[in-house]
């Protein structure tokens, strides 16, 4: 698949895959490296939206057919969803007019998704920025941005059944926030329905785990400490039935004239997000939720956490603070934490 027909990554999450330590570098497209195999599983793996993915589970699986199975999935994705592809449903609808335009049913769910949590985080995760993120260096997409103080313009998008519409000329819909969670989803529902009961996929670093490890324990999985010069994990959680994401700075950024640009939007105020926040992970039972709940959180930056309490969201709120960080744990993470 070409990196260029792909989605902006921005994440890093280290997975515990027995006594190793799997890595997987989104931002940087590196292929994770195990340094030992858990016992009695396979690693699939494989490249998609610019980033790897890879599967552990059981050692009866059949890897070249699972391997051609979820690669058809993620590019069908790709070719729905994706920005940077030209014949994309979704770089169709950006480039028309006001009114409606029909697509698949999965494109419509995914994005009613995305205009629902935009809703409930109060417009913190906004999926018409893409112009925005594109003037900053991060995106491809051409149109209307609001700028500082504005009105926000994702109330100008609608689903109606399988048709997305638009209000305003030039507005534009990027799912490039929750789609890939949405993938993840689709990769485990896939596996489910092949038989498999145990295993955990890693998508560019988001992940989703079901049943438990080999060997017997629930999965374990380490957040990356978000400071620059830092390797290594910030905490490990256990992960048996669910997802997590993780939304940081450091993951996509670049400095030009002493200022660093992120690639996440604070969409009230029309620039990359600033301030004291370094990362958010949540937990969620579906790895969309999970996605799109991560971004609307670091845009949030010091509100984060109210909101996240409003909306009961198990989240770690990770700040800088001098050298170090300094943690904030809402609905109920800590009860996941080693």
């Amino acid at each position: 698949m070409n990196a260029r027909h792909t989605y902006l990554t921005r994440r890093r999450v280290l997975a515990l895959s027995g006594a190793g330590l799997l890595a997987a570098t989104a931002a940087r497209a590196e292929a994770p490296a195990i340094l030992k195999s858990a016992p009695a599983t396979q690693q699939i793996t494989g490249e998609a939206f610019a980033t790897t993915w890879r599967v552990s589970v059981s050692d009866k699986a059949r890897p070249e057919a699972l391997r051609v199975d979820i690669e058809a999935l993620l590019s069908g994705i790709d070719r729905m969803m994706s920005p940077w592809r030209e014949d994309s449903e979704i770089t169709g609808f950006n480039r028309s007019g006001p009114g409606e335009r029909r697509v698949s049913a999965e494109t419509a769910f995914v994005a009613q998704s995305a205009l629902d949590v935009a809703r409930k985080s109060d417009g913190w995760f906004d999926p018409s920025v893409g112009p925005l993120v594109a003037r900053y260096g991060f995106g491809p997409i051409q149109g209307v941005a609001a700028e500082d103080g504005a009105p926000p313009l994702w109330h100008a998008l609608a689903v109606d059944g399988n048709r997305l519409g638009k209000t305003k000329a030039g507005v534009t819909m990027d799912l490039c926030g929750i789609a890939k969670g949405r993938a993840l989803d689709l990769m485990a529902n896939r596996l489910m329905d092949a038989g498999y009961s145990d295993f955990l996929i890693d998508l560019g670093g988001e992940l989703v785990a079901r049943g438990n490890h080999p060997a017997g324990r629930p999965w374990q999985v380490a957040v990356e400490d978000p400071r620059p010069e830092a390797n290594g994990g910030a905490g490990v959680l256990r992960l048996a039935d669910g997802a997590v994401a993780t939304s940081g700075l450091r993951a996509q950024s670049y400095a030009l004239s002493g200022h660093t640009y992120s690639h996440i939007i604070d969409p009230r105020h029309a620039v990359p997000v600033e301030g004291a926040i370094a990362s958010v992970s949540v937990l969620a039972q579906d790895a969309m939720t999970a996605d799109g709940w991560a971004t609307a959180l670091t845009a949030a930056g010091e509100d984060g956490p109210a909101l996240a309490r409003r909306q009961s969201i198990a989240a770690l709120f990770l700040f800088h603070e001098g050298q170090g960080l300094r943690r904030e744990t809402t609905g109920g993470f800590d009860r996941f934490l080693l």
